[in-house]
C-alpha cells in the first residue's frame, strides 16, 4: 500500500480512535469503584459531622471517620408506610438510583412536588445516632431544586423528632458566590433550635426574607433568608417542605414513638 495514500490514513486515524476509546473505557470501568467509594465516604463525612458524636468532624482521619460511622444505626424506610423496612440491605442501598427505577420509585403528584422531583424512591435510607438505647438524633437526607441545580443534603433532628440539630448541604450546582451561601456555617448554625412543625403538628418552618424577628411567635419555625440568594433559599424551603409533608416524612415521624422494630 503506498505509504502517503489516503486509506492508509485512513485506516491510522480509525485505528487510533478506536484505540483511546477503548482505553477510556477501561479507564472509566476501572475508575467507577473508587469514585463511588469516594463519594461514599464524602457522604459519611457529611452525616458524622451533624451527628453530634464528633466536635471537629475535618480532623477526623478516613479511617476515624469509618469507625465513628459504625456506632451509626442504618435503616431503610418505606415512606408510604411511615415504618422501617428490611427488604434491602441499608448501606448497600443507593435510594438515588432507586428514584429513577420504575420497581422501586414513586411518582409525586404536582400538588405535593414542592421540591421539583418529579419522582423518589419508595425507600429512604435514614441514620439513627443513640447513647446506648437512647435515641440522641435523626439525620434525614433531603433534596430537591434550587435554582440551577439539585441541592443534597442532611438534616439532623433532636430526639423530640422536630427540632433541628443541624443541617448540611454535600452536592449543589449553584451560582457561585451568590446560591452556594447556603453552605456558609454561620448561616446553616441558624438553623440549630428551630422547630419544623407547631404544636398542632403543622408544618411551619420558613426561610423569610431578611432577618428574622427574635420577638416574633413564628421565630422558632423561621430562618433568616441570603441576601442576593432567595431563588436557591427559596428551593432549600422547598425541599424541606416536600421531605417534611405528607408525602415526606410526616407519616414516619408521627409513627416513630410506636414502632416496636427499633
Amino acid at each position: 500500500m503506498d505509504k502517503e495514500s489516503p486509506l492508509k490514513a485512513i485506516i491510522v486515524v480509525t485505528a487510533t480512535a478506536l484505540l483511546c476509546s477503548v482505553l477510556v473505557t477501561l479507564t472509566a470501568v476501572t475508575l467507577q469503584p473508587i469514585q463511588k467509594a469516594y463519594a461514599d465516604l464524602e457522604r459519611i463525612r457529611f452525616i458524622i459531622g451533624i451527628s453530634g458524636v464528633e466536635d471537629s468532624v475535618d480532623e477526623m482521619s478516613e479511617l476515624e471517620i469509618i469507625v465513628a460511622y459504625q456506632d451509626i444505626d442504618v435503616r431503610l424506610v418505606d415512606l408510604q408506610r411511615g415504618a422501617f423496612d428490611s427488604s434491602y440491605d441499608p448501606d448497600a442501598f443507593d435510594m438515588w438510583k432507586a428514584a429513577a427505577d420504575p420497581q422501586l420509585n414513586v411518582p409525586i403528584p404536582a400538588d405535593e412536588d414542592v421540591a421539583r422531583l418529579g419522582q423518589r424512591s419508595s425507600l429512604v435510607t435514614v441514620y439513627l445516632v443513640r447513647d446506648g438505647e437512647q435515641l440522641q438524633r435523626l439525620i434525614l437526607p433531603v433534596y430537591g431544586q434550587g435554582m440551577w441545580s439539585t441541592i443534597y443534603g442532611f438534616i439532623a433532628l433532636e430526639n423530640d423528632l422536630n427540632t433541628i440539630a443541624d443541617i448540611t448541604f454535600y452536592e449543589h450546582g449553584e451560582t457561585p458566590g451568590i446560591g452556594d451561601l447556603i453552605l456558609r456555617p454561620d448561616w446553616q448554625a441558624k438553623w440549630r433550635g428551630r422547630k419544623l412543625y407547631d404544636e398542632q403538628n403543622l408544618l411551619r418552618f420558613r426561610i423569610i426574607r431578611g432577618e428574622v424577628n427574635a420577638s416574633s411567635p413564628d421565630a422558632a419555625y423561621q430562618v433568616d433568608g441570603l441576601t442576593g440568594a432567595t431563588v436557591t433559599a427559596n428551593g432549600v424551603m422547598n425541599l424541606i417542605h416536600y421531605w417534611f409533608g405528607s408525602h415526606g416524612f410526616a407519616r414516619f415521624l408521627n409513627n416513630f414513638p410506636s414502632i416496636g422494630d427499633m
